[in-house]
C-alpha cells in the first residue's frame, strides 16, 4: 500500500507523507485453535488515505492518469501475490485442506510421533527419506511382544482365546489411530471332532476283531473336513503322497486300490495327498512326520516323537458348502458343496505310531531317497501280510460358525478408492507362534507404524487395509468368504494383497510366492534391505548367494495352501506371500501343538524379533512404494514373457496338432497384441505429464486390472473358483490344455479332440481378451488375427 501510494503521488506531482503499514496474521478459530482465518489491517496516515488517493487519480490528466493507472495495476498484483505467499506461509502447517498444495512434499516430523509446527517450512521427504521415517518408527520389541501374548495357546475360530484376540485387535486399530475399524462377520461351515464319539485307529485281526487300538493324538488334532466314516484295509506306503510317488507305486506293481495309504509330511499340501490317494482308489490317508523332515538339532532340543501334525484336506478354499457364495447370514445357500472335498477319511497320526505301523509291512523294500529316520523301520511299500489289516474311524461332524474378520484403513488422498490391502491369519489350532503369531505381530506394527507416519505428514496416495483373518487354518476360509462377497467391486479397486502369514520358519533363505506382475519391484525392494543374519550384505545379496537362481528359487508360483493365492487365482488381484525359511528343511512345529514362542525363536538361535524386523523392512517398503507413487509400480509387461514360456510348452505337439487341422498360431498372435498393448502403454506413460492427474488414474485403472484380465469368463465362480488360465485350476487354464495335449502321445484313446477344440478356443481368446484389455478403449484395440 505504501509503494501505491508513493506511485500515484508521484504520478500527481506529490511528494510523499506519512509511511503506513499492513499487518498479517492468523487469527484464532473455534475454541482458540489456529488457522480461523487470516486478517488483514492497514494502519493509515492521517494525512493521506486511500480515498484520497483514488480521488488524485481522478484528477489527473489523460496522460498521467494512464501512466498513473498502470502502476496502480502492476502495484496491486505485486501486494496480492506478497499477500498470498504471506498467508500460505502462515497457514500451510494448521490448514488441513491445504495439505494436497504440497503434492509429493511431507511435512517435519518430531521424534515423539507427532507433527511438529514449524514457523519455517521443513525439507521435502522423498523415497530415502520415507524408509528412514519408517525405519524410524518400526519397533522390534512390538512385534516380539505381540507374538508373545497371540501364542500363549490354541486359538481356533469361535473360542473364547479367539473373541478376546478379535476385540485386541479392533481395539489396536483404534488406539493407532486409523481412519476406520470394525469388523466383517460370516457365519460358516466348519467340521470339528465329535467329542462323543471321537476318532480312533485301530488293528484288526482276519476276523475283523481289535488287537490293537493305536493312539491318535488329542481330539484337536485331526484333518478338517476329512470324509467321514470308516476305512478298512492293509497298509500302502506312498512317501509324501505326490503323483509322481504313487506312479512309482505303479511301476512296482503295488496298487493302493482297496487299502489306505500312510504318507509323510511335507512337499504338497495335505488335501493334494488326499486327493492322490482318492485317485488311486485307495480307502484312506493316514499323515506323519518323519524325522527325516525334521533338522538334526531340533530332533536332539526333544522333539517330541508323540505329536501330530493337523491340516485340513479340502481342494479348495473358503467354506466347501457355500463354493462361491459368500456366508452372510442374509444369504440363501443352494444345495451344494466343494467338488474339492474329499471322498475318503483322513487322519493325522505321530512319528511314534507311524513306527509301530510301518514296522509290519512287508513287501519290496521302498526306493532309497522314500527312506525316513524312524528307528529300524526298513521302510517297505507293503501292503505285505493279507492278515494285517487297519480300521480308521473319522467322526468330524459340520457345525455352523461365527466368525469375524478385522479391519483398519487409511484412507487415500488422490484415489481412496484404490486398496492395497496387507493381512495376516488370527487364528490357530495350536499356539501357533509362526502359523498366526508372527503375522498377526507383523500386521498390528505396521499399523502402528504406518499411523505413526502418517500423523506425521506422511500422505497415501491411495487406500492402505489391513485386515486380520479368521478360520485360515481351515483354508483360507475368513479371506475367501470376504472375497466372495465382495468380488464384483473389488476388480475395480483392489491394486495388491500382501499376506505375512508363514513369514518366518527359518532364517536361512527367503521365498516369494508372487504374481508376475510384482517381481520386479520385488526385487527392487530386497536390494534395499539388510540382511538380517549377513552384516553388510543386502537381503537380495543373501539370498541369491551362492548361485541361487532368482527366478527359479527365489521368486516362486504362488501355490493353493498359499494364503495368497484366492487373491490371484480367483479374485484377479496381484498377491505375494514371503518367508524367511530353512535350507531344505520345513519348520516342524508348524500346526503342531509345539509351534510355540520359544520353540520357534529357539530355531532361530534367539533372533526372532530380528528376522521378523527384516520381513517387516520388506513389508514396510512394498507399502510405500504401492500407496505413495504417482504410477502403481506393477511390471504389466511381465506376463508377456509367462505367456511365451506357457505356450513354448505346447509347441513339441505342433505337428499333432497340425494332422488336426489345428494351429497355435492365434495363441501366439493374441501373445504379441498383449505385448504390443504393454508398449504402448508404457510409450504412453512416458510421455504423459506426471502431475496430470486424470491421466495418472487412467493409466493405473489399466495397470491394477492386468490380474483381473486374465480370469476365464467362460468358467462360473460357483463351480470353478480359481478362473486365472495361468494360475488357476480347472479345464480352462493353459497347463489343463497342456495335459489334455499330452494324451495324444501317453494314452491317445483318452484324447477328446471336439472337447479339446474348445479349450483351446477359449483360452486363445482369454488371452486375446486380456490383450484387447490392456490396450485400452474399443477404438484403440487392434486384433492382428
Amino acid at each position: 500500500m505504501e509503494t501505491l501510494r508513493f506511485l500515484l503521488r508521484r504520478a500527481g506531482g506529490e511528494r510523499p507523507g506519512r509511511r503506513s503499514y499492513t499487518i498479517y496474521r492468523n487469527m484464532e478459530g473455534p475454541g482458540g485453535e489456529g488457522a480461523g482465518g487470516l486478517e488483514l489491517k492497514v494502519a493509515e496516515g492521517e494525512e493521506q488515505t486511500l480515498a484520497g488517493d483514488m480521488a488524485a487519480l481522478v484528477t489527473l490528466g489523460p496522460r498521467d492518469r494512464t501512466k498513473a493507472l498502470t502502476y496502480l495495476v502492476l502495484s496491486a498484483l505485486l501486494i496480492f501475490t506478497v499477500a498470498f505467499l504471506l498467508g500460505y506461509v502462515a497457514l500451510r502447517g494448521s490448514c488441513p485442506s491445504c495439505a494436497g498444495l504440497r503434492g509429493d512434499l511431507l511435512a517435519v516430523v518430531s521424534d515423539e510421533g507427532a507433527a511438529e509446527e514449524s514457523p519455517v517450512p521443513g525439507p521435502p521427504l522423498y523415497w530415502a527419506d520415507l524408509k528412514e521415517m519408517f525405519q524410524k518408527y518400526l519397533r522390534e520389541d512390538s512385534i516380539e511382544s505381540t507374538i508373545r501374548w497371540v501364542s500363549e495357546g490354541p486359538h481356533p475360530p469361535g473360542s473364547p482365546r479367539m473373541d478376546a484376540l478379535t476385540h485386541k485387535v479392533l481395539e489396536s486399530f483404534t488406539s493407532y489411530g486409523l481412519d476406520r475399524a470394525w469388523t466383517d462377520t460370516h457365519y460358516v461351515g466348519l467340521q470339528r471332532p465329535d467329542r462323543v464319539n471321537p476318532n480312533f485307529l485301530h488293528q484288526l485281526d482276519p476276523q475283523g476283531n481289535v488287537l490293537e487300538k493305536l493312539p491318535l493324538e488329542d481330539p484337536e488334532i485331526y484333518c478338517p473336513y476329512s470324509a467321514p466314516g470308516n476305512a478298512t484295509g492293509g497298509l500302502v506306503y506312498a512317501n509324501y503322497g505326490r503323483q509322481e510317488d504313487f506312479d512309482v507305486l505303479g511301476q512296482q506293481g503295488v496298487n493302493p486300490q482297496g487299502h489306505l495309504v500312510i504318507v509323510r509330511v511335507g512337499q504338497i499340501s495335505f488335501a493334494e495327498k488326499v486327493a492322490n490317494a482318492d485317485a488311486a482308489q485307495a480307502r484312506g490317508v493316514l499323515i506323519y512326520p518323519d524325522p527325516w523332515d525334521i533338522p538334526q538339532d531340533l530332533r536332539k532340543a526333544g522333539l517330541s516323537q508323540d505329536r501330530a501334525v493337523y491340516g485340513h484336506v479340502h481342494m479348495g478354499t473358503g467354506d466347501p458348502y457355500t463354493p462361491g457364495f459368500p456366508s452372510f447370514n442374509h444369504t440363501q445357500f443352494p444345495p451344494i458343496q466343494s467338488s474339492g472335498l474329499p471322498r475318503i477319511p483322513a487322519h493325522p497320526i505321530s512319528a511314534s505310531t507311524a513306527a509301530r505301523l510301518l514296522s509290519k509291512l512287508t513287501g519290496l523294500a521302498a526306493p532309497r531317497d522314500w527312506k525316513g529316520r524312524l528307528a529300524e523301520i526298513p521302510y517297505r511299500l507293503g501292503p505285505g501280510d493279507p492278515g494285517f489289516r487297519l480300521h480308521l474311524q473319522v467322526n468330524n461332524v459340520k457345525t455352523s460358525t461365527m466368525i469375524s474378520n478385522v479391519f483398519g484403513s487409511f484412507e487415500g488422498r488422490f484415489e481412496p478408492d484404490h486398496y492395497v490391502i496387507i493381512g495376516a491369519q488370527r487364528d490357530s489350532l495350536g499356539p501357533g507362534a509362526a502359523g498366526s503369531g508372527v503375522g498377526t505381530a507383523l500386521l498390528l506394527e505396521l499399523a502402528r507404524t504406518f499411523s505413526a507416519m502418517v500423523h506425521n505428514g506422511f500422505q497415501l496416495r491411495r487406500t492402505l487395509l489391513f485386515a486380520s483373518w479368521d478360520a485360515e487354518d481351515f483354508g483360507q476360509v475368513g479371506s475367501t468368504e470376504w472375497l466372495e462377497g465382495y468380488l464384483s467391486m473389488l476388480h475395480l479397486k483392489a491394486v495388491a494383497y500382501i499376506s505375512l502369514d508363514n513369514a518366518v520358519l527359518g532364517d536361512d533363505k527367503f521365498h516369494a510366492k508372487t504374481s508376475p506382475l510384482l517381481t520386479s519391484l520385488i526385487e527392487n525392494i530386497l536390494k534395499q534391505v539388510d540382511s538380517p543374519n549377513r552384516s553388510g550384505q543386502s537381503l537380495y545379496e543373501q539370498v541369491t548367494f551362492p548361485d541361487r537362481r532368482w527366478a527359479s528359487e527365489v521368486i516362486q508360483p504362488l501355490a493353493m495352501e498359499s494364503s495368497a493365492y484366492p487373491f490371484t487365482a480367483f479374485a484377479g488381484v496381484p498377491a505375494v506371500e514371503f518367508s524367511f525359511v530353512e535350507d531344505a528343511r520345513p519348520y516342524p512345529f508348524l500346526h503342531t501343538q509345539d509351534d510355540t514362542y520359544e520353540n520357534l525363536n529357539g530355531m532361530l538361535f534367539g533372533r526372532l524379533p530380528a528376522v521378523a524386523k527384516s520381513v517387516a523392512e520388506v513389508v514396510g517398503q512394498l507399502l510405500i512404494r504401492l500407496t505413495h507413487d504417482h504410477l502403481l509400480p506393477l511390471d504389466f509387461g511381465a506376463y508377456g514373457d509367462v505367456l511365451l514360456q506357457h505356450i513354448a510348452e505346447l509347441n513339441p505337439y505342433s505337428s499333432e496338432l497340425k494332422s488336426r487341422g489345428l494351429t497355435l498360431q492365434w495363441m501366439y498372435s493374441a501373445r504379441g497384441d498383449y505385448t504390443r498393448a504393454a508398449e504402448k502403454l508404457r510409450r504412453d506413460i512416458y510421455s504423459s505429464e506426471e502431475r496430470d492427474e486424470r491421466l495418472n488414474r487412467l493409466h493405473n485403472v489399466r495397470i491394477m486390472r492386468v490380474e483381473f484380465y486374465f480370469l476365464s469368463p467362460y468358467v462360473a465362480a460357483t463351480e470353478t473358483p480359481f478362473r486365472h488360465v495361468l494360475h488357476g485350476r480347472g479345464p480352462h487354464t493353459l497347463r489343463a490344455l497342456l495335459d489334455h495335449l499330452r494324451l495324444l502321445r501317453a494314452a491317445p484313446g483318452r484324447f477328446d479332440e471336439g472337447h479339446f477344440r474348445r479349450q483351446l478356443a477359449l483360452a486363445t481368446w482369454t488371452l486375446q481378451g486380456a490383450a484387447n484389455a490392456l490396450s485400452g478403449e474399443v477404438w484403440d484395440v487392434d486384433i492382428n488375427f
